[in-house]
């Protein structure tokens, strides 16, 4: 490198590239679902702190799915939302930086509750008997514990293995935020060790957990089969239908992202998928895995009760 390389300072992200009347038309529908998303967690959240009911271990991991999905949202919706009302759409390297590592820390880190969920879910059915031994409070805080850190672990890898990258030519992320590939291509050095640390950690952070909950997912309705009441067959596979339908979009989706060979027709295509994971999964979480729930629906009705004048 000469002694007049000028590195860069900051990146620009590109965003959708539409027409401004459609952009703040996305700007409302976008702050809607990000305000949507906010509330919902909030209130799982609130109501399994508050609600002595609830304080048992599915709740215990559904209290940390609203977290991640609550800071995972505010990761990125909110630069996301400032940059359709503004044409400054820079950010610094350090920032963007900092963006991908909480991106890929908490994402990392859902997908291992959601197989400490599941594997939650296959004590209860398959072993009832044995659930409040098996499911006890070291147990669930070890599951707890890990899952934060090997997501944020291997998100600190994939930090430090960008920070050592030189950027010194181009500088416009083609993306709604900094996601890590579409930084990757800015580089001016080979990336084929990043290249390669992203796909293990994909490997073992989705395709061996989505692995582990199918099998999880069949023993169970493998157990619910032999239900004798048609009503409870029916609530229970209605039950692990909605979780395994919520599962696949998430898996499925950052699969495709990174792990399917990438091409230039896909890069607005991944910026929709993108969306999913970023908006509509965590408001999609709280709907699927608590709202539904009678103990949430008692428990919400409980705490209005107490919030209404006598």
């Amino acid at each position: 490198m000469g002694s007049n390389q000028s590195w860069v300072t900051e990146f620009v992200l590109v965003g959708f590239q539409l027409r401004a009347d459609v952009e703040v038309l996305l700007l409302w529908v976008f702050s809607l679902f990000y305000i949507f998303s906010l509330l919902a967690n909030g209130v799982i959240l609130g109501l399994i702190c508050l609600d002595p009911s609830l304080h048992t271990p599915m709740y215990f991991f559904l209290s940390h799915l609203a977290i991640i999905d609550i800071s995972y949202a505010s990761t990125n919706v909110p630069k996301m939302l400032a940059n359709l009302v503004s044409q400054n759409r820079t950010i610094s390297v350090v920032p963007c930086i900092m963006q991908t590592f909480l991106y890929w820390g908490f994402a990392a880190t859902e997908c291992l509750i959601l197989v400490a969920m599941s594997y939650d879910r296959f004590v209860a059915i398959c072993h009832p008997l044995h659930y409040t031994v098996i499911m006890n409070w070291r147990v669930c805080m070890v599951l707890a514990v890990t899952s934060w850190s090997c997501g944020f672990i291997q998100s600190l890898v994939h930090a430090i293995l960008l920070l050592r990258l030189p950027f010194s030519g181009p500088r416009e992320v083609n993306h709604l935020f900094c996601e890590i590939l579409s930084v990757l291509k800015l580089a001016c050095a080979d990336t084929w060790i990043n290249q390669v640390v992203i796909f293990a950690t994909c490997v073992f952070v989705l395709v061996g957990p989505l692995c582990s909950m199918l099998v999880s997912y069949m023993r169970i309705l493998w157990a619910v089969l032999k239900i004798q009441s048609k009503e409870g067959r029916t609530k229970a596979f209605s039950t692990c239908l909605s979780h395994l339908c919520v599962v696949g979009l998430f898996f499925g989706i950052a699969m495709v992202v990174y792990m399917v060979p990438e091409s230039n027709q896909r890069e607005e295509q991944e910026k929709i998928l993108s969306l999913f994971h970023s908006l509509f999964n965590p408001m999609l979480n709280p709907l699927i895995y608590s709202l539904r729930n009678a103990q949430v629906k008692g428990a919400l009705y409980r705490a209005l009760q107490k919030k209404r004048p006598t």
